[in-house]
C-alpha cells in the first residue's frame, strides 16, 4: 500500500516538472502567409562616445580645418556659401539663402551682400554684417573697412592683420557669405520716356538700352528716337567717360538689335526731345 502511494507521488511530481518545462519553452515562430505583413522589433543603438563640450568641440573643428592645407569650397544652390578663414588656406561652408544665385569661391563682395563675421578667440557667435552703399563694412574693434570688390578670403586676411596689430596676439577671423545680393546695380533713364528714373540690373542679366527704354514704359510723345544717348562713367577717379548715340528706330522698329548697347551699372540713358513737335 505504501509502495503504491510512493509511485503515485513520483508520477505527480514528474508531471508537474514536465508542465513547468513546457511553460518556459518559447513558442515556435509561425511563418507568415503570402501577403501577410511581417513585424520586427528595432533597438536604438546606444552611442559609445559622448560629445565634447561646446568650447572644446569648436576648438577641435578649427584646428581640423587649419590643418587640411587645401583650399576647398563646397557650394550648393540655396544651401551653402563661401567661407574664408584668415591665416589658413581653407574655404569651408556656411548655411545661407542665396535666392537662386550661387557665387563661386572667387566671388567678390558687392553692395548689399550679407556676411557673417566671427573671431574664434572671442568665443562669440558669428555677427551678421551688410555691405553698405559705400562698399564698406562696420567691423567691431576696427571700424569701417572697404569690402566691395574683395573676396571673403582677402577681407578676412586684411582684418586679421589689423586686429593682430592692435588688439590680439593671434586672431582667427572667419568670414562667410550668407546672402549674395542679386542686384548688380542700377541704370538711369531720363528724358522723353513714360517713366523716368532708376532701373535695377540683376546678376547675369543682359540688359540693353532698347530693353531699358521698354521697361521705362516706352518713348514719350515728343521723343527723338534717332538720337538716344548712353553715357557711361570712367569707372573711377579721372577715368574717361564714354558716350554712345543710338538710333532706336533702327533697333526697335527695324529689328537691327546688333546695333544696341549692353548696359553696365550706373549708365545713363538720355532720350532728347524733337526740335519740332507735331
Amino acid at each position: 500500500m505504501l509502495k503504491n502511494q510512493w509511485k503515485q507521488a513520483c508520477f505527480v511530481l514528474l508531471t508537474l516538472v514536465g508542465m513547468a518545462a513546457l511553460g518556459q519553452t518559447p513558442p515556435a515562430i509561425k511563418a507568415p502567409k503570402p501577403g501577410e505583413p511581417v513585424f520586427a522589433d528595432f533597438v536604438t543603438p546606444t552611442p559609445t562616445q559622448t560629445a565634447p563640450p561646446a568650447g572644446k568641440q569648436k576648438a577641435e573643428i578649427g584646428s581640423q580645418k587649419s590643418g587640411s592645407g587645401k583650399e576647398k569650397s563646397a557650394i550648393t544652390a540655396g544651401t551653402n556659401a563661401t567661407t574664408a578663414i584668415a591665416g589658413t588656406n581653407t574655404t569651408g561652408t556656411s548655411p545661407v539663402s542665396l535666392s537662386g544665385y550661387v557665387p563661386d569661391d572667387k566671388y567678390k563682395l558687392r553692395v548689399g551682400d550679407k556676411i557673417s563675421l566671427q573671431i574664434l578667440e572671442d568665443r562669440d557667435l558669428p555677427k551678421g554684417l551688410v555691405v553698405a552703399d559705400s562698399g564698406e563694412l562696420d567691423v567691431p574693434y576696427v571700424g569701417r573697412v572697404s569690402a566691395s570688390d574683395k573676396t571673403c578670403k582677402q577681407l578676412a586676411e586684411e582684418l586679421k592683420a589689423r586686429l593682430e596689430k592692435e588688439y590680439y596676439h593671434r586672431a582667427t577671423v572667419i568670414i562667410a557669405l550668407d546672402v549674395a545680393n542679386k542686384l548688380l546695380g542700377r541704370i538711369y533713364v531720363w528724358g522723353q520716356v513714360r517713366n523716368q528714373g532708376p532701373i535695377d540690373v540683376t546678376v547675369n542679366e543682359n540688359l540693353t538700352a532698347g530693353k531699358a527704354i521698354l521697361r521705362a514704359g516706352g518713348f514719350g510723345d515728343f521723343a527723338n528716337k534717332k538720337r538716344v544717348k548712353v553715357v557711361r562713367g570712367g569707372g573711377g577717379e579721372g577715368g574717361a567717360k564714354e558716350s554712345f548715340e543710338l538710333n532706336m528706330v533702327d533697333i526697335l522698329e527695324k529689328g537691327k538689335t546688333e546695333r544696341d548697347v549692353v548696359l553696365k551699372p550706373d549708365d545713363f540713358i538720355i532720350v532728347p526731345s524733337r526740335l519740332i513737335n507735331f
